[in-house]
């Protein structure tokens, strides 16, 4: 496992390598996070506070953006605890979560009502496993939600789903905590699109470890941002002003560095890219093994 990486409030250390070449630059938290998570809403500083060496206008909460220069990662200096975490996706994208997110941007609703159907792009995530696999499987999706977007999720003999959201699962699904996972002999776990939101990565797949034998495959993908993708090198930090729920903007080279740094042996990888309802975007996949 990366042993140098240190588990802080505010990031010392990349969190995919553990390097401390960082370069920083300021930005805000988004407000539908800082409210969600710690009730902080923006504010206008007005003649009436009284503050005679502050700047009047609108005050957001600020942060850092930064940059590892060793292995490519673009992400939030603040990285969340678990409580705040299970503040944050408490019934993720549900009633509660949609209304306050509304308030802040408007139209988010009709999105999420859209997200809600499903991905568009589930069949080619199934063509990049299935040559890696005998079917059926023992499945198990970590972070999967209800399950809606889970591959496979008709080709297994066992499907259960582990995620912090406690959202009522699909039919055919069982929900499960770390330590029945820990338990059970899977041959496919599912992690996707789950470690853009995880304050220290490497932790979420040491636990993934625990539900791996040497016959199970983790594939694991995440967003290859626009930013990422489309962004000259020298704009990546200084463009990157505000974090939503996407903590962590991943480069092909620091997602194996995570993968790898875990002690996992790549299998397989690859860049999705993806037409989507609202715009064209790409996922970043990699199957790998325990070495």
């Amino acid at each position: 496992m990366l042993t140098n990486i240190t588990e802080l409030r505010i990031a010392s250390t990349c969190v995919c390598c553990g390097g401390d070449r960082l370069s920083r630059s300021p930005a805000i938290l988004m407000p539908f996070i800082a409210a969600r998570i710690f009730d902080w809403y923006p504010v206008e500083i007005d003649e009436g506070w009284g503050l005679n060496t502050i700047q009047k206008g609108t005050a957001y909460s600020v942060c850092n953006s930064l940059l590892c220069e060793d292995c490519g990662l673009l992400f939030l200096d603040m990285r969340f605890t678990d409580a705040e975490l299970g503040k944050l996706y408490a019934d993720y994208r549900g009633k509660e979560y949609s209304e306050l997110r509304e308030q802040f941007e408007p139209g988010y609703i009709g999105r999420n009502n859209l997200l809600n159907e499903g991905v568009p792009f589930l069949n080619e995530v199934e063509a990049f496993i299935r040559p890696h696999l005998q079917f059926p499987i023992a499945l198990l999706d970590w972070g999967g939600d209800t399950g809606t977007n889970t591959p496979f999720k008709n080709e297994n003999t066992l499907f259960h789903i582990y995620d912090i959201s406690n959202k009522p699962v699909m039919a055919g699904a069982t929900s499960v905590d770390a330590k029945i996972a820990a338990s059970t002999h899977y041959q496919l776990i599912v992690c996707s699109q789950v470690l853009e939101h995880t304050p220290f990565p490497a932790k979420v797949i040491e636990s993934m470890k625990q539900a791996m034998s040497a016959d199970t495959l983790l594939y694991i993908d995440v967003p290859y941002e626009e930013h990422m993708r489309n962004s000259a090198p020298e704009n990546l930090l200084s463009k990157k002003k505000h974090w939503h729920e996407h903590i962590n903007f991943y480069s092909p080279k620091s997602l194996r560095t995570l993968v790898e740094g875990c002690g996992l042996e790549v299998v397989d990888d690859n860049i999705l890219s993806v037409v989507g309802r609202e715009k064209e975007y790409a996922l970043l996949q990699i199957i790998c093994k325990l070495n």
